[in-house]
């Protein structure tokens, strides 16, 4: 068994695999940024070594900090947890060359893995079925056009080196092609620093499913359970369950199969997931990706199998052959999984709330576990993702499942930051949930979320004699769907004030007010809707504009968030720059509305 392992992460996941390296005997190191100094997983690992400042650039993403911070401590080996460079085949390969054991696949498995197109050539070869995709990246919009004549449509446009539905579109036909493509590729190169896409059939109702692999060093490998991921807003995964309800068993152990092949075909070593898009009713699936890493949904695996993820990482990265001897062991009932995000649901805009937590209060019934990488005092930081933590849920049946986990969403105590809580109660109690009727684009294409949900503005308290009128709203545009924000005041969003969870013990609060004849035209101010960081600018002092138009991006908690311009008019200023921090509120530019 390894002596020091160092965890390159932070938040939650680094907590998990700290916590499992005490039980196993193994020592551990963290690393920080100086935002995280007094974070949780800092707290709990043996030793901790300073990488840099907030930005992930200087302290999670520094590769040579990394490895000089694992040969300092002595560390024999380096657990990459999820997200940062935990894909990375550079990093892993930095690893291997140091004389370091990487806690993951080779540097080659992740590299041939992380081209989408290198990987469904591999799966192509390992007789996995796939969507009808693009022979290779593609160059142009006639490009798109073409395979949407052939393919018919809708079309995805996918980045190439890309995930979590960054650098994604969705082309409904052929007229939307051309600005689809140009975003395409612009989110592409920002998230990843490559623009390269292709093309995929888009499966417009189809689930998401996943299956569980793992492979050691003495040529095993083995499918051991699968996951349904298919409730999603923006692409990223919301409720997870174990196993996938709903499936036959020749399906299911189709697609474990399926996974094993590929695991073999590129050489694969420790945990991994193949996910999959299903058409359940026809007995179909189709090869979406392998993610070369352990999963943030891993736990409601680990509860229905009896088993430890992460500690069996450690041994097959020791050189152990794997415990699990067989593929398809049968699943002990049935769990379910929550992300509890820092992010503002009024409205199901799903805001980034980062901010400090006064109380973290985990359920502590039977059958409820709670991953989290925050206690009470801890703060969110903006710089990060917005996960706050998991709650995940056992029961011997599904049904029992989604009763206990009502329970514990409503016992789960979050003071001081607004979370997704109650987005998730109202998904599990939805019908279409509970018989199983979700798809990925269910949440935001078949029902009403935002009715679900309280609104951004509470007029509750008013009636039609009230003289009062909201103030003037601003846009924001997240992955080509417009959303409506209230005004924003210098000290922050009012409507959004940090609201204490369980949400059904608060009242949600107004936005602001004006009295009526006070000027309601649309203002041509862009405030900034949340805390961020300016990741591009778009125009320049003296630019027309055309309202929708799109001034510049602001990244907040890895979610890329266009601004665009209110009105038609003429940039008169620009309030900052790019790599600038702002608050919520701030003034980013002003646009002269045309006529003025």
């Amino acid at each position: 068994m390894l002596s020091k392992v160092l965890v390159a992460n932070r938040g939650e996941i680094a907590v998990r695999i700290i916590r499992t390296c005490a039980e196993a005997g193994v020592a551990s190191v963290a690393v920080y940024s100086e935002a995280d100094e007094k974070a949780l997983h800092v707290r709990l690992a043996d030793e901790a070594v300073l990488l840099g400042a907030a930005s992930a650039s200087e302290s999670y993403l520094a590769i040579d900090k990394i490895i000089e911070a694992a040969k300092s401590t002595g560390a024999q080996a380096v657990h990459p947890g999820y997200g940062f460079l935990a894909e990375n085949a550079a990093f892993a390969k930095a690893v291997e060359d140091a004389g370091l054991i990487f806690i993951g696949p080779p540097s080659s498995a992740i590299e041939v893995m992380g081209s989408k197109i290198a990987a469904r050539d591999l799966a192509a070869k390992a007789d996995v079925p796939q969507v009808p995709g693009s022979q290779g990246t593609i160059a142009s919009v006639a490009d798109v056009i073409a395979f949407g004549d052939e393919h018919g449509y809708p079309v995805a446009i996918k980045a190439t080196y890309g995930g979590g539905g960054r650098g994604m579109r969705m082309v409904a036909s052929a007229s939307e092609a051309e600005s689809a493509f140009a975003s395409a590729k612009q989110e592409s190169a920002a998230a990843f620093g490559r623009d390269d896409v292709y093309l995929e059939r888009y499966l417009s109702s189809a689930r998401h499913v996943e299956v569980q692999v793992f492979a050691d060093t003495h040529g095993s490998a083995v499918w051991i359970g699968d996951r349904d991921c298919s409730v999603q807003r923006r692409h990223q995964k919301l409720i997870e369950e174990a196993p996938a309800p709903g499936l036959s068993d020749e399906l299911r152990r189709a697609m474990g199969e399926a996974s094993v092949r590929l695991a073999k075909q590129v050489g694969y070593v420790g945990a991994g997931t193949v996910e999959f898009l299903v058409e359940a009713d026809r007995e179909a699936f189709y090869f979406l990706e392998m993610n070369t890493r352990i999963q943030v949904e891993h736990p409601v695996t680990e509860m229905t199998l009896g088993l430890d993820l992460v500690a069996e990482q450690l041994a097959v990265a020791a050189g152990e052959p794997l415990s699990i001897t067989e593929s398809g062991a049968v699943p002990r009932g049935h769990a379910i999984e929550v992300r509890v995000n820092a992010e503002d649901t009024r409205g199901a805009l799903f805001m980034p709330s980062p901010g400090p937590i006064a109380t973290v209060q985990a359920p502590t019934r039977a059958g409820v576990r709670w991953d989290g990488g925050y206690e009470s005092g801890d703060e969110v930081q903006p710089y990060y993702d917005s996960l706050v933590g998991k709650l995940i849920v056992w029961a011997p049946t599904r049904d029992r499942a989604l009763d206990r986990l009502t329970l514990a969403l409503d016992e789960l105590i979050i003071d001081g930051v607004p979370t997704t809580v109650p987005a998730a109660r109202q998904i599990i109690a939805h019908k279409d949930f509970r018989n199983v009727a979700m798809h990925t684009n269910w949440l935001e294409r078949d029902i009403d979320f935002a009715s679900l949900l309280p609104p951004v503005e509470d007029l509750s308290d008013t009636d039609a004699e009230d003289t009062e009128e909201m103030l003037p709203r601003n846009e924001v545009w997240v992955g080509d769907r417009r959303y409506v924000i209230p005004f924003f005041t210098p000290a922050g969003p009012a409507a959004a004030a940090p609201v204490a969870e369980p949400q059904a013990r608060r009242a949600a609060t107004g936005g602001p007010r004006k009295k009526r004849g006070g000027g309601a035209a649309a203002s041509g101010e862009a405030k900034s809707p949340m805390q961020g960081t300016v990741a591009q600018i778009d125009v320049e002092v003296g630019a027309q504009v055309e309202a929708g138009q799109v001034l510049m991006v602001l990244e907040a908690m890895k979610m890329q968030n266009p601004i665009r311009a209110a009105v038609n008019g003429v940039v008169e200023s620009l309030h900052v720059e790019v790599g600038q921090v702002v608050a919520a509120g701030a003034s980013l530019a002003t646009v002269v509305v045309a006529g003025e």
